[in-house]
């Protein structure tokens, strides 16, 4: 994707795709995903790392039930990564995120990731310019490293929802008993900063490429999570995963 770009990128399905077709579609594909990530398991000799970002309300937690919920837990871990603690800020912003990098044979589900240390960071004067671009250095060499030494499949996805769809959902979470407990006033100012958040998620997919993002329009929430399901299958499937022989 070319920088700068991100706003003319549709965030609804196109013209023409069927809902109930597309929907029934997901679920095969949940199916196949089921049996590759146990074949992943029992082989052990590859990870995965899948990683979410968007912001709030883009549908994160939903795609982790739908697309992820289904499949053995023993063999795939969700993380959500939040403000660092104190802890964390005592040591590297990476080190958090290495603890929980995917073991062979095993999935990891980032909601949001290190990529944090390079948006809201910014976005609120945390972090300058020169230091985000050690940053991104950083998280380019991470993500090679995984790659490289760990036959980790690494894949990004950016979940894209307009601006008016996003306070749309922010509003349900005030009007639905049901959503109420995912309310925080804090949405709404972050909400507000929507401009320079593009600015920075699209200096991000201009320097944290190697390993490219997939751009998911995430309006229709089930156009979303078969899109994510869908790749996340294809490229399981790249692997030839095969079930180990009897052991002699």
């Amino acid at each position: 994707m070319e920088a700068n770009k991100l706003k003319d990128i549709g965030t609804r399905a196109p013209e023409g795709v069927n809902k109930e077709e597309t929907i029934r579609e997901t679920e095969k594909i949940i199916k196949d995903l089921d049996e590759l990530q146990n074949l992943l398991f029992a082989e052990s000799n590859h990870s995965v790392l899948v990683v979410l970002q968007g912001m709030d309300a883009s549908g994160k937690d939903r795609t982790i039930r739908k697309v992820f919920g289904k499949l053995n837990p023993l063999g795939v871990k969700a993380y959500a990564f939040k403000a660092p603690t104190e802890v964390e800020l005592a040591h590297d912003f990476l080190w958090r995120i290495h603890m929980v990098a995917p073991a062979k044979g095993t999935m990891a589900v980032f909601n949001r990731s290190h990529y944090e240390d390079v948006l809201v960071t910014r976005v609120h004067g945390w972090c300058n310019d020169k230091l985000a671009m050690k940053r991104m250095n950083a998280i380019n060499e991470f993500e090679n490293l995984l790659v490289d030494h760990s036959n980790t499949t690494v894949l990004k996805f950016y979940l894209h929802v307009s601006h008016e769809e996003q306070l749309e959902r922010l509003n349900e979470r005030i009007k639905k008993p049901r959503k109420q407990w995912k309310y925080n006033k804090q949405d709404f100012a972050e909400s507000d900063l929507w401009d320079a958040y593009m600015k920075y998620y699209e200096d991000v997919f201009e320097h944290c490429n190697k390993i490219p993002w997939t751009i998911i329009p995430a309006d229709q929430k089930w156009y979303k999570d078969y899109l994510v399901a869908r790749t996340v299958r294809d490229a399981l499937e790249k692997l030839k995963l095969q079930y180990p022989g009897l052991k002699k």
